[in-house]
């Protein structure tokens, strides 16, 4: 890939139903926040976090913070704040939620090709595609993603229908991640990777380039 690629975490939510704040939660050697960051940051030469502009939640120094505007109206809204922050310099976006702590590198890199003959790229499961982690070319999806929120719409899942999406198939992308730990996140306790590991998973390791 040629081109300069950024990535979204959106880490705006209000964690109820895990009854505390899940992102500081301890995942391997830092926060699930941390976890999630740390599978972009070999791909993204720019990250930024979405937060509610009252965020005192540490965001590590290879990512930036994001004040959302419109704090706890959906992940649409934490997507335009990320886009605006982000202007016009990537050519590609990663967009991930700060809840998902066990990404493979290697299953975004390849969301990320898709880009080449598509506005967006997502992950299909047994239920059909999945909003998140997405892929997109930040000009279309910005402009989605305003036309959806002036329309009164706060699901990032509408904005599949405004794109052109690649949907990359289970068996395809399980190949990198046969256990589809990059699906998984955590909305309650019962959610956490039983191991509570991802730092010291080789899949992690050197940004991903293994397999």
């Amino acid at each position: 890939m040629t081109g300069r690629t950024a990535a979204i975490v959106l880490a705006g939510g209000r964690s109820t139903r895990f009854g505390r704040d899940k992102l500081s939660e301890r995942i391997g050697q830092g926060s699930m926040l941390e976890a999630a960051i740390a599978a972009v940051a070999a791909l993204s030469s720019d990250t930024v976090v979405v937060t509610e502009p009252e965020s005192a939640r540490p965001v590590p120094a290879s990512a930036r913070r994001v004040a959302d505007p419109r704090p706890y109206e959906g992940p649409l809204a934490g997507l335009a704040a990320g886009l605006g922050a982000l202007g016009t310099e990537p050519d590609r976006v990663l967009v991930i939620g700060g809840d998902m702590p066990t990404l493979v590198p290697q299953v975004l890199r390849r969301l990320l090709r898709e880009l080449a003959t598509h506005e967006a790229a997502v992950l299909a499961d047994d239920d059909g595609p999945r909003p998140l982690p997405i892929a997109v070319r930040p000009e279309p999806a910005r402009k989605a993603t305003e036309r959806l929120l002036a329309g009164g719409e706060r699901r990032l899942r509408a904005l599949l229908a405004e794109l052109e999406v690649a949907v990359v198939p289970s068996d395809e992308w399980r190949r990198d991640d046969p256990d589809g730990a990059t699906l998984r996140d955590v909305d309650t306790p019962a959610d956490l990777p039983a191991e509570r590991q991802t730092h010291d998973d080789p899949r992690w390791r050197d940004g991903g380039r293994r397999g």
